[in-house]
């Protein structure tokens, strides 16, 4: 067995290999960069060695800093993980010619698989169904528009040397194509250096299914079965699960001895998955599926399967690098119950799904489940790598009770300032038509409006802050204990608060939580969680409770700068009305007054540089 081992990656996937390896006596060394100079698989591994800069391109992958280090720490094996170098058959071949095991397919597969048309040349000589389409060597946009036509509309093009969705175009149109084949190649050549391209006959229902495959250095292979990916938004999943939903038994009996033939074709060793698109307009049905590529490595959504197989796919994935044969047979391997993994990425959906990093102040995923993840709270989310927080998986006996199971892990995420898809994820479980398992590869495409939550506070939310905030205000360490919460004092308390562009004034008293809601409040805010959502107000009249909201001073609630005056002393004010803007962590904060009143004191003045708690103004109430 390898004594000591290299994960030549990082974040999620690089502990995930370490807790496996630590629980069989492997001790461990990671790499990392600068950005991940304190992250979490650094502090988990037995060493760590420093490969340069932040960009991936001058540390991860660069394997020949990678393998200095497995000589430099004297491990004697390197696992890839996912991404990076996985499927690299030069650097794999690099770490055999430097002495050390590589923990994968032999190169020679690795490369067998590496380019789209050849590999599915090679599917069908071994007997694997194909996609109907052209894989000839000729790419003059003449013959690719002849097979085209002849294929028939919608068709798509796919680069040879594609992947992660890049190099792909539907074409819906004869008169398109010419257009859209010049974008494909363009794409190709500037993510692979390679602007060949393949066509496929579209397939219009169509459904991502996957097989788990391992084979070993004694000409084992067996399949742990397959899983569901067709929920994807600009063709990176989201949600996975195992097994496929309506798959029967000859199907997937069908599909899966199809698998172990492309395994075998290339004299596969390792984990790997062949990937398959499934016409699904009549159901799953065996000669409706088509093979689509090989992926020569792990699989992001490899614990779907060990949740219902049992098994430890990293640990076999050791034990055969080291030689050993792999632990089962096919015949000892089952499915039991159901598994689902969703993708927590750090994006925004509200703001058209874009990238969100940032320090992560707050960062709670609960306990239930499987949650695989790099990162703890006070981490940063690099804008370097790959935007995936964690992976959100549950085991149950069935697949509506995983369904649910993992829908309420999604809406009780607690992750702030970075934002997250997690009421993204919860809306799609509970749709009816993916509770119905209605599935293809345009689900989420042809739903998105229905599935992207507003993340405007509606009035419990407003109200739950309210609470939240004067409880911290108060020093109060337990919120539980507010439960039919009512102060003594007067009925007419109230708190004042903003979100996003409006401001209110809360009545404190009659207020109300939100019975599954929960808070993470600092020094400048309030955020509330609810349903997968964080809603942020800025505390604009702090203080100490009723004392704030009955003398009428408006503190700053953090360092910033006053950006907008809007009254004078002696001005008449109402509740909610804004008195003032302050700037501060690139965001405008408006304070209000907490009641009707008068304007008795003005401190601020546009342009100055305040500091927390600093009296800006006070507002005399009005008399009854």
């Amino acid at each position: 067995m390898i004594a000591k081992l290299l994960i030549a990656n990082r974040g999620e996937i690089a502990c995930r290999i370490i807790r496996t390896a630590r629980e069989m006596g492997v001790a461990t060394v990671a790499v990392y960069s600068d950005a991940d100079a304190k992250a979490l698989h650094v502090r988990m591994a037995d060493e760590a060695v420093h490969i340069g800069p932040s960009p991936a391109a001058e540390s991860y992958l660069v394997g020949e800093k990678i393998i200095a280090a497995a000589k430099e720490t004297g491990a004697e094996a390197i696992h890839p993980g996912y991404g990076f170098l996985s499927e690299n058959a030069g650097f794999a071949q690099a770490v055999i010619d430097a002495g050390l095991i590589w923990v994968g397919p032999k190169p020679s597969s690795i490369d067998a698989m590496g380019l789209k048309d050849a590999a599915k040349t090679l599917m069908q000589e071994a007997g694997v169904p194909v996609t109907p389409g052209y894989l000839g060597e000729d790419q003059s946009v003449k013959r690719l528009k002849k097979e085209a036509d002849a294929i028939g509309y919608p068709v798509l093009i796919k680069a040879v040397a594609g992947g992660g969705g890049k190099g792909m175009r539907k074409v819906q149109r004869a008169e398109d194509f010419e257009a859209d084949l010049e974008s494909c190649r363009r794409e190709a050549k500037a993510s692979f250096s390679n602007d060949e391209v393949l066509l496929e006959k579209w397939i219009t229902s169509p459904r991502h299914i996957e097989v788990q495959v391992f084979g070993d250095s004694h000409g084992n292979v067996v399949h742990l079965f397959e899983r569901d990916c067709s929920l994807q938004r600009r063709h990176q999943k989201v949600i996975e699960e195992a097994p496929a939903p309506g798959m029967d038994e000859a199907t997937r009996e069908e599909i899966c001895a199809a698998a172990v033939r492309a395994a075998k074709a290339v004299d596969y060793e390792g984990a790997g998955t062949i990937e398959f698109i499934a016409d699904a307009s009549e159901g799953l049905r065996g000669d409706r599926i088509f093979f689509m590529e090989m992926n020569t490595r792990l699989q992001v959504e490899h614990p779907v399967t060990e949740e219902i197989t049992g098994v430890d796919l990293v640990e076999w994935q050791l034990r055969v690098a080291s030689g050993e044969p792999i632990p089962l047979k096919q015949e000892e391997l089952s499915i039991d119950g159901w598994a689902i993994e969703a993708r927590l990425y750090a994006e925004d959906p509200s703001s058209g799904f874009l990238p969100s990093t940032g320090p992560l102040d707050h960062f709670d995923l609960g306990e239930d489940g499987r949650i695989e993840t790099g990162v703890s709270e006070g981490d940063e989310i690099s804008p370097h790598y790959d935007p995936m927080v964690a992976k959100l998986v549950v085991w149950a006996e069935d697949r509506e009770s995983a369904i649910h199971d993992l829908a309420e892990i999604a809406s009780t995420v607690e992750v702030w300032p970075v934002r997250t898809n997690a009421a993204f994820i919860a809306n799609a479980l509970l749709d009816p038509d993916f509770i119905d398992a209605k599935l293809d590869t345009g689900f989420i495409a042809n739903k998105i409006d229905t599935l992207v939550a507003d993340d405007t506070a509606d009035d419990a939310i407003w109200e739950t802050a309210a609470l939240f905030t004067l409880a911290a205000e108060e020093e109060e360490q337990d919120f539980g204990a507010l439960a039919g919460f009512r102060l003594n004092a007067p009925d007419r308390l109230r708190l004042a608060l903003s979100h996003k562009s409006g401001s209110r004034t809360v009545n404190v008293v009659n207020a109300e939580a939100e019975p599954y809601a929960s808070a993470f409040v600092d020094d400048a805010r309030t955020v509330v969680f609810a349903d997968g959502l964080a809603f942020e107000f800025a505390r604009t009249s702090r203080g100490g409770g009723a004392a704030a909201a009955g003398d009428g001073a408006i503190l700053a609630p953090m360092p910033g700068k006053v950006i907008a005056v809007d009254v004078a002393e002696g001005d008449s004010v109402t509740a909610g009305q804004r008195l003032m803007v302050l700037e501060a962590m690139k965001m405008e904060h408006a304070l209000t007054a907490p009641f009707d009143g008068v304007v008795a004191e003005l401190s601020a003045s546009q342009g100055a540089q305040v500091q927390v708690e600093a009296l800006l103004a006070k507002v005399d109430a009005a008399e009854d």
